[in-house]
């Protein structure tokens, strides 16, 4: 088994909390996601959007922002329980074999309101075409198969990345302000 050096886990640990801290005090926050638990909804390297937001906010199908453990998860909400004021949300990756361990409303952080790839910025499906079910069951069964996803979606990001950049003189692209 490979651990991680102390330092780094209490470095991402920080960024975590402080990740957090941002969502509440100001009631957004932009993130890139690292894993691939959610593939094929969101890659590795995509930006998430996430607006706080609490257990009456979200539904079955959203894809929720929590913090568990000094982590950050996201993941799509598949059954809420309880009542108002004691819910419980069951939470899973698309591409995870079984549900987490229910969100509590105190590690509920917020609700993914965009996902940014390419340039473009799109809302969260609430639920799975049949090609994505396909590729999660894929990356569900199989942790090699995860890593050929994943490394031919980077091989075709490098790939889009590296023709944007194929310009003529006059052809220059003009950063966009927003």
């Amino acid at each position: 088994m490979k651990f991680a050096p102390q330092s780094s886990v209490d470095a991402h640990a920080v960024k975590c909390e402080l990740a957090a801290d941002v969502l509440c005090s100001s009631g957004s926050l932009r993130l890139q996601v690292m894993g691939w638990s959610m593939l094929p909804s969101v890659w590795p390297g995509d930006m998430l959007t996430v607006e706080r937001a609490g257990s009456n906010a979200v539904s079955e199908g959203d894809i929720v922002l929590f913090g568990r453990d000094r982590r950050l998860f996201a993941h799509r909400v598949v059954a809420k329980r309880g009542q108002p004021g004691d819910f419980q949300i069951v939470t899973q990756g698309d591409a995870m074999p079984a549900p987490d361990s229910p969100v509590s409303e105190e590690e509920l952080l917020g609700k993914v309101s965009f996902i940014q790839r390419n340039g473009r910025r799109t809302r969260p499906s609430r639920s799975l075409r049949f090609s994505e079910r396909l590729v999660a069951g894929l990356v569900r069964s199989s942790e090699l198969a995860a890593r050929v996803v994943v490394e031919i979606h980077g091989m075709r990001q490098t790939s889009r990345t590296q023709d944007s950049q194929l310009q003529t003189p006059n052809d220059r692209a003009v950063p966009c302000q927003n």
